[in-house]
């Protein structure tokens, strides 16, 4: 069995491990804690483009209304998006006129009672506070599944540090790192300051024998730092009986041919049948269209190009809309994927989407870099989450059929839902600071070919 990396060693190769040294053990800490930092991002408000009006299915409008006395965010009701209810308002988003600010760090006294470790493990494992096995290995054969994106914990005691210095660094890492990838569990109000002494109390107990070597293993798929990697794909993209997404975007044929309240459908204007059409079209997109001043995707252009053509409606995220979708990005499948971001505009759009990749949002403070850069433990587990490397591209194959809620998710389903665990409410699909952002990671594409729909 591979060793696992334990509280104060980093990896030398993956078989052989060097000791940190027990020096100036607080940055120690602090160092393998938090995964690194990204300069701030500040928002481009002079160059954002014009306000937008949202032509999505209400569902995806990201609207906040008040039902039955309460505010919510109006969201899809499948499943992954219904599990989380918590209306994030309060929070800020990546919307251009989004003033809103994070709390500054916040350092409080260590409040005087006597710390429960029982109580402390209990809040680290709970799922409605993090948890924190999310990023972290302890001890415990019911810890599963447990990530890495932080280092294991699993011998922290011996590093014997002062209690107020982990109180402070649990209640908000900013205290110490200009841009920590770990939340602000108390300035965030996520965690009380009792809680976050039974949490340290917790951790103090994590202890090795002999001091330094975590206990053995039984199951070595339990460690994430050994737990072997999966696939993020499988099977071909293009078998229907693989792929339930391939049978649903024929009802896009139809779509294509309908004739709207103009005389008019898609088949009448674009010569030469769809695969002559639009073949090489989806290559070029997201990109800049002067007429509407803001970057584009496909989904995006549909909901204006369809009703101004035809007379049709093309709500973004309905069914028609993501049929259409797929049905004229597979007409480019196998050519490489050819973006602008050179051109003034596209330039001053990538910007833009790179702006939000590295800005922090949400109650937990998070940026997309956290999990999808290079640097901050991109390819290691969330859980049981594979965090995909954004560098090495990740949307040539979107929209995809999502296994886990059984339905057809397009890149900006996939935006919106990582907004909710991040803790802040998510923007309308077709919004400009997600085409912003898709231009961005799309660049990492470039080159690469197209494969829609894809499977996951």
């Amino acid at each position: 069995m591979r060793p696992r990396q334990a509280f104060g060693q980093l990896p030398v190769s993956r078989s052989r491990w060097r000791r940190l040294p027990l020096v100036s053990s607080a940055l120690a800490f602090g160092a393998l804690i938090v995964l690194g930092c990204v300069p701030g991002a500040e928002r481009h408000q002079a160059s954002a483009p014009p306000r937008w009006t949202s032509r999505a299915i209400p569902e995806a409008k990201g609207e906040v209304k008040e039902v039955d006395g309460k505010r919510v965010q109006i969201r899809y009701k499948d499943d992954a998006f219904s599990a989380i209810t918590a209306n994030f308002e309060q929070w800020p988003t990546y919307a251009h006129d989004d003033t809103r600010k994070f709390p500054p760090p916040n350092r409080i006294s260590m409040p005087v009672v006597k710390g429960d470790p029982r109580r402390g493990r209990e809040l680290f494992i709970a799922r409605d506070k993090a948890p924190c096995t999310g990023c972290h290995l302890i001890p415990g054969d019911d810890i599963w599944p447990a990530g890495s994106v932080g280092p294991d914990l699993s011998v922290i005691g011996d590093r014997r540090l002062p209690d107020q210095y982990l109180f402070d660094f649990v209640w908000d890492a900013r205290l110490f790192l200009p841009n920590p990838t770990m939340p602000p569990w108390g300035t965030s109000g996520i965690l009380s300051p009792e809680e976050t002494v039974h949490i340290v109390a917790f951790l103090q107990t994590l202890k090795g024998s002999p001091p330094f070597v975590p206990p053995p293993e039984k199951d070595p798929a339990r460690n994430p730092h050994t737990r072997p990697r999966v696939a993020l794909y499988w099977g071909d993209n293009l078998d229907p009986a693989n792929n339930p997404a391939i049978l649903l975007a024929e009802n896009g044929l139809a779509v294509w041919s309908a004739k709207g309240p103009s005389g008019k459908a898609c088949v009448d204007c674009h010569e030469g049948g769809l695969e002559k059409a639009m073949k090489g079209v989806a290559t070029q997109y997201p990109k800049y269209l002067p007429a509407y001043r803001r970057v584009m995707s496909i989904e995006d252009y549909l909901t204006v190009h369809a009703p101004e053509r035809t007379g049709n409606e093309m709500l973004a995220q309905s069914p028609a809309h993501l049929a259409m979708t797929i049905l004229i990005k597979m007409q480019s499948n196998g050519m490489p994927v050819n973006v602008d971001v050179t051109s003034p505009e596209a330039r001053t759009a990538y910007e833009r989407g790179r702006a939000f990749y590295y800005q922090r949002v949400g109650q937990r403070n998070h940026a997309c870099a956290d999990c999808h850069d290079t640097d901050r433990g991109a390819g290691r587990y969330a859980g049981a989450r594979v965090l995909s490397v954004a560098q090495t591209g990740l949307t040539r194959h979107f929209p995809l059929w999502f296994t886990i809620p059984r339905r057809i998710w397009s890149v900006r389903t996939r935006f919106q839902f990582c907004m909710l665990p991040l803790g802040t409410n998510y923007l309308a699909a077709d919004a400009p600071e997600y085409a912003d952002l898709e231009l961005y990671l799309t660049a990492f594409d470039n080159g690469k070919p197209m494969s829609v729909p894809g499977i996951r």
